[in-house]
């Protein structure tokens, strides 16, 4: 408790530049993972520099790291059929107030990170959450710069496949090529109290660790379409031209999207476990 506290209140204490960015996140590492990030090729010390060198700064990044661009990117890259259909993009308090929300649907913050609602059969929505993320800016929470400009939108999308607990499949991308699957289960059911990983290689076999929530133990039916998903989301890391990014996507067997890309799992803080399969997952991702 102590130590968040002090975290949080670096974020008041350091100055809102590169400087202070860099000393938050190295203290920020070391509290998370108990040692300094060290210039091997380790997943989360690959992440931190990522985070504190120029290379956040690339716009593409930048670009992507807004909810409603990254479907632009999407479109242009691999086809729109892939974009999860977008109802409503809302600027403004009074666009909020007014909008009929569909009653089935998505709504995210389009500047930010983790944050969603999802509405199922109608219920009511709080719409005092909704205009609050108008007000935030991800960039304070975590120091990823790549949120910092970004301008505060409200994206209302499909529920896919009419299931508000999808298994989402993200891919581990480096230099084009994905190399690791992330499978997120009962992320969204009963509050993710039973939120579960699993992550595999391309091959769809376990890789027998997690990172951050417990790992799923059971067996998880391949995708029918997962070549294709695979094919997909290698044309798209490709076009990005990027060395390390995460390509979120969901599938029902026959159809699949893309719902996101994102530069920094985690913010560089989440642990494995085991600990020591950081080290194999580093290598099946950067192949050394």
């Amino acid at each position: 408790m102590k130590i968040d506290i002090f975290r949080q209140s670096l974020h008041y204490i350091l100055p809102k530049n590169r400087f202070g960015d860099k000393i938050y996140s190295l203290i920020n590492f070391y509290f998370n993972h108990k040692k300094f990030p060290s210039k091997k090729k380790l997943f989360n010390d690959y992440l931190y520099k990522l985070k504190t060198t120029n290379e956040i700064l690339n716009p593409l990044r930048i670009y992507i790291s807004d909810k409603e661009n990254v479907k632009k990117f999407i479109n242009t890259s691999i086809g729109k059929k892939y974009n999860i259909p977008t109802y409503k993009i809302l600027k403004k308090k009074g666009q909020i107030l007014k909008y009929n929300f569909p009653s089935k649907c998505v709504i995210k913050p389009t500047h930010m990170s983790g944050e969603v609602i999802i509405r199922k059969k109608g219920e009511k929505i709080n719409l005092n959450k909704i205009l609050n993320w108008l007000t935030l800016n991800y960039y304070n929470r975590s120091r990823e710069v790549n949120y910092k400009n970004l301008k505060p939108k409200i994206i209302v999308e499909k529920l896919l496949f009419n299931d508000d607990n999808l298994k989402d499949y993200k891919f581990f991308c480096y230099n084009g090529e994905p190399k690791i699957i992330q499978v997120d289960i009962d992320r969204y059911a009963n509050f993710g109290k039973n939120h579960k990983r699993k992550f595999l290689d391309i091959n769809w076999k376990d890789l027998k660790f997690s990172i951050l929530y417990p790992r799923y133990k059971k067996k998880i039916r391949k995708p029918k379409n997962l070549n294709k998903m695979i094919s997909i989301v290698r044309k798209l890391a490709l076009r990005s031209r990027l060395g390390f990014i995460r390509i979120d996507t969901y599938s029902n067997d026959k159809s699949f999207y893309v719902g996101e890309m994102t530069n920094i799992h985690g913010n560089c803080s989440e642990h494995f476990f085991p600990k020591k399969s950081e080290k194999k997952a580093s290598k099946i991702i950067f192949d050394f």
